[in-house]
């Protein structure tokens, strides 16, 4: 298949800008900081790529011809983007990018935001961090409208992406502290057709987990009251109701020992929930590498140990993962 090739650079793109601004092709080069022959020379060489004159050189100050005028209509895009490009692959080898999204799932949002602002401090001109439901970021990133997102998805299916795992915890039955835990499925099957099931929604990464595990082992547990965010769960459990749920979740809706709650495990089918940092492939440098050892540290120094200090009976089977 034979190359189509452009019938111009974007140096004699800009040069020609320079032109259309300035009048002129020896005020050009002033401004250009070169001579008044190579700015014609470059000229001329754009109008023989191109076929045609861009400038209508009887008349003073320079006017375009009808071929210059659409030129000059696109060009000035064109420069800029360069421009932009440019200068975002020199930040790049720096280190840096000018422009990031994350989305960071709401579980995690007060574990982990504050050292992701002082890393990303200093490799990010812009950055936005969006919290919310996983569901929601993962399409965002196949759009191409999030860079990273931190969550429960790890879209294995998708190729061109690039998956850090950052931690794993179980899933856990919350409830009053009055109940005692269930010790096989048809005990978990009674106390979840006797007292009022809260759910994570579908929506949720967590709401669909838990609707295949319940699934699997033939519990039909009636509709009652769903939340999209962990603290709606937590609320709902402090009125009476029976939720699965996992320690980082409680955790970020503000779970006490005294709040008269009863965590235990879960009594058959080990479920358990993994955090994975996910980007596409190759776009962002060694960038998305640092930010998931930076989130390590800061889940294995600032976020496991209180975990496992407020839920000793799970510490063993929550971990950072390498």
């Amino acid at each position: 298949m034979a190359l189509n090739i452009l019938p111009f650079d974007v140096n004699g793109l800009n040069v020609f800008l320079v032109v259309c601004e300035q009048g002129s092709m020896a005020a050009a080069g002033r401004s250009l900081g070169i001579t008044q022959p190579a700015v014609s020379q470059a000229i001329a060489d754009l109008e023989g790529r191109i076929g045609a004159s861009l400038f209508d050189r009887s008349v003073r100050p320079l006017a375009l011809t009808a071929s210059g005028m659409v030129l000059r209509q696109y060009a000035g895009n064109l420069v800029a983007e360069m421009h932009q490009m440019s200068g975002r692959l020199r930040d790049m080898q720096k280190g840096r990018v000018s422009h990031l999204r994350i989305g960071v799932v709401d579980s995690l949002s007060r574990a982990l935001l504050q050292d992701v602002s002082s890393f990303l401090g200093s490799r990010a001109e812009h950055l936005i961090v969006l919290a919310g439901l996983t569901e929601s970021h993962a399409a965002a990133l196949l759009a191409r409208k999030i860079d990273f997102i931190v969550g429960v998805d790890d879209l294995e299916d998708v190729p061109g992406l690039e998956r850090w795992p950052l931690f794993e915890e179980p899933y856990v039955l919350v409830c009053s502290r009055e109940i005692s835990a269930p010790s096989d499925r048809e005990e978990l099957t009674r106390l979840l057709m006797k007292e009022p099931f809260v759910r994570f929604t579908l929506r949720s990464r967590s709401g669909s987990e838990i609707e295949r595990f319940l699934r699997r082992l033939r519990i039909e547990v009636p509709l009652g009251q769903e939340f999209d965010l962990p603290s709606g769960v937590l609320a709902a459990c402090r009125n009476g109701g029976v939720a699965i749920s996992t320690p980082l979740c409680l955790s970020e809706a503000g779970y006490d020992q005294n709040m008269g709650l009863a965590v235990h495990p879960l009594p058959v089918a080990s479920l358990r929930r993994r955090l994975t940092l996910v980007s596409r492939r190759r776009e962002f440098g060694r960038l998305s590498q640092d930010l998931a050892n930076t989130l390590r540290e800061s889940l294995k120094k600032n976020c496991l140990p209180p975990l496992e200090q407020q839920f000793t009976a799970f510490a063993a089977i929550m971990r950072v993962l390498d």
